[in-house]
């Protein structure tokens, strides 16, 4: 049922951001035309644009880590026998909960540091915390797949398929 839930809440991730890439598209358009036809452009445009780009790239990355659809190099993994396979995928979790908990940890830091700071971009006046919050948000995500991943196993044992 959790696995059903998470699938759905992932999905709707990925329509957010499909959407926020149309807005950022129309964006660009907007002001393309507004610069050439009109030579007026839309201040702060590229720079909104950016942030965009920035929370679909960690946004997608969580989309990747749950499906297990991200890249590796497995060609000797996959001819290995299954317990040895389990055991190295039990490790690969542990390491990337590890890892994205501390980028996150230290994202977070750098967040609250932003906002401490009230910084602002240059062109738009958008709060820095929000943009910087896209990796403090997708690491902590991912961290948070790997740990349930882990605990998955450990009640029911390793499975067959991406997930495991």
């Amino acid at each position: 049922m959790i696995e059903r839930a998470l699938d759905r809440a992932i999905g709707a991730l990925i329509a957010v951001l499909a959407f926020i890439f149309i807005a950022a598209v129309c964006l660009n358009f907007v002001n393309v035309v507004g610069r050439y036809a009109f030579g007026r452009a839309i201040f702060g445009a590229d720079e909104v644009q950016t942030y965009i780009m920035v929370w679909m790239a960690f946004g997608g990355a969580v989309a990747v880590t749950w499906r297990d659809a991200h890249l590796r190099m497995d060609v000797l993994v996959t001819r290995l026998p299954p317990p040895l396979r389990d055991t190295l995928r039990a490790i690969e979790l542990l390491l990337m909960a590890a890892t994205a908990g501390l980028v996150f940890w230290q994202s977070l830091n750098y967040c609250l540091q932003m906002a401490r700071m009230g910084r602002k971009s240059d062109a738009a006046g958008i709060p820095m915390e929000l943009p910087h919050s896209a990796v403090a948000a997708g690491f902590g995500l991912i961290a948070l797949i790997a740990l349930w991943r882990l605990v998955r196993r450990a009640r029911t044992g390793p499975s067959d398929g991406p997930g495991a």
